[in-house]
């Protein structure tokens, strides 16, 4: 990291140089963003995966901060193209966590991952009883770079520019550390995915596969491989189902926030899964949960009715306790703020179902935050508690829109807030 950092640092200088040679006032954003400098980023964030797609998703989804269009293509080749290890380092790995000879308990074992991730990478199994088995191996060394990962790419934002000097990072930094951190311990993961197991044994919508418990390890992660389908072939399927399996999925966000009290806060579209024969919904990845407060349930149970009823002083107050804005955001900022949450509650107002593929109110609210970042005077950061909401929030909202539903969003909301 620290020879990455000092190329950039060489590269900015010359670069800067030159401008003022030409007559020209260096930007340090095109400075640091050069193309010499794009290779030496790329090479240096493959090695530190994890913390730059954490923080990343962070900084762009809860702060407000605009990525760079270049650094936004770096952090998505990162998550689609992950390097899977070597057969030999994955043979190390599992000697370590199960111990010499472990593949005599399996009648096959496929080193070859068929799917990988920021800090790991899953394998296909079958034990002798003729069992089909998801392996999910974690990358050597992920947990213990985790916090200096995190502050070294934190540091390279801020001198990029990309990060305003006024915007405090410190609880968005603590976060994506300890959101690591859980992320890497594979026991807590099989714990969160034995609760979910509970919180939704009644459910007839969703399907959780079955942990292995006895080759569970903190860098292994066992459990039953459930045969499913990518999501997005739903869009194949008529609309009648389409609208229901986004209706489930939108529920569960609800069930999530008001009645479990827990979430799972990773809506990558890999981890719902889609069952054709049974219509049933795969959750897979347990590794990103976030608890919240019955007091913080209560709050956002009160912005909701609010928000239902379009009562704009109720919402302000709301979003004041819940801490959107503090007593000190300007005013300008916080009647922005207000406006761009009364337009994100549009569709939970209207009576008829909501087409979510119709909508353009996610372009809207984007340009709304691309105009508040660009000024870079808002540097009041919400508390953490909230920052993985709006992530699944959003996610669900992509998902119900890759599928073109039509949902009533009005009774759901009510269901869980007014009644």
């Amino acid at each position: 990291m620290g020879s990455m950092a000092g190329g950039i640092a060489s590269g900015v200088a010359a670069g800067g140089v030159k401008s003022l040679a030409a007559g020209q006032k260096p930007k340090l954003e095109s400075l640091v963003f050069t193309p010499r400098n794009m290779t030496r980023l790329s090479t240096g964030l493959s090695q530190m995966r994890g913390a730059a797609l954490k923080l990343g998703q962070m900084l762009s989804m809860d702060t407000g901060v605009v990525l760079p269009p270049e650094l936004n293509a770096l952090l998505a080749g990162m998550r689609d193209g992950a390097v899977a290890m070597p057969p030999k380092q994955l043979r190390n790995v599992l000697d370590r966590n199960w111990g010499q000879g472990w593949y005599k308990r399996f009648a096959h074992f496929d080193v070859r991952p068929f799917a990988a991730a920021s800090i790991g990478q899953v394998h296909r199994a079958r034990t002798h009883d003729g069992r089909e088995l998801a392996i999910k191996v974690q990358y050597p060394g992920v947990r213990q770079s985790i916090d200096s990962d995190v502050d070294n790419l934190a540091s390279l934002l801020r001198v990029s520019g990309v990060v305003p000097k006024e915007l405090s990072l410190d609880e968005v930094l603590t976060e994506a550390k300890a959101q690591l951190h859980a992320e890497a311990d594979y026991r807590a993961e099989a714990t969160n995915l034995a609760m979910f197991q509970r919180l939704l044994s009644n459910s007839d919508r969703f399907v959780t596969p079955e942990l292995e418990l006895d080759l569970c390890t903190p860098q292994v992660l066992a459990m039953s491989y459930v045969q499913s389908a990518p999501l997005e072939t739903v869009q194949n399927e008529p609309q009648e189902t389409r609208d229901m399996i986004a209706a489930s999925l939108i529920e569960l966000v609800l069930q999530e926030l008001f009645t479990f009290g827990t979430m799972q806060t990773d809506p990558n579209f890999a981890n719902f899964r889609y069952v054709p024969e049974t219509g049933q919904i795969v959750l897979l990845d347990f590794g990103a949960v976030k608890s919240f407060s019955l007091e913080l349930q209560q709050k956002f149970r009160t912005l909701a009715q609010a928000a239902l009823g379009g009562r704009h002083d109720e919402m302000r107050a709301a979003m004041l306790r819940i801490g959107y804005f503090a007593e000190t955001t300007p005013e300008k900022y916080q009647a922005i703020l207000l406006e761009m949450f009364d337009m994100a509650m549009t569709p939970i107002r209207q009576d008829a179902p909501y087409d979510f593929a119709a909508s353009d109110l996610m372009d809207r609210l984007r340009d709304r935050g691309l105009e508040i970042g660009s000024e870079r005077e808002l540097t009041h950061v919400p508390p953490a508690d909230t920052l993985f909401l709006h992530r699944k929030i959003g996610g669900t909202y992509l998902m119900a829109t890759m599928l073109g539903a039509r949902v009533p969003l009005r009774p759901l909301v009510e269901k869980y807030c007014c009644e």
